[in-house]
């Protein structure tokens, strides 16, 4: 036994949980993927160049964000 270097809880194998060690890569991922989100979308140069499905998910979400507001 001992403890997880993540959690810091006790573990009944001499590893880390795999629960743990699953949840770390994911949110690790997430920070790589948010970081590139920008590079990919390439927004401040010219948002005609966007697809069709982008410019339709920004515009729905900026109804929403609109009608919201107006509550």
């Amino acid at each position: 036994m001992k403890l997880c270097n993540i959690c810091h809880k006790i573990s009944a194998t001499d590893q880390d949980h795999l629960d743990c060690i699953q949840r770390r890569n994911i949110e690790l991922g997430d920070e790589d993927f948010k970081n590139k989100i920008p590079e990919r979308l390439n927004l401040s140069k010219n948002t005609q160049d966007l697809g069709v499905e982008v410019r339709a998910i920004l515009e729905h979400l900026s109804r929403d964000k609109d009608s919201s507001d107006e509550s």
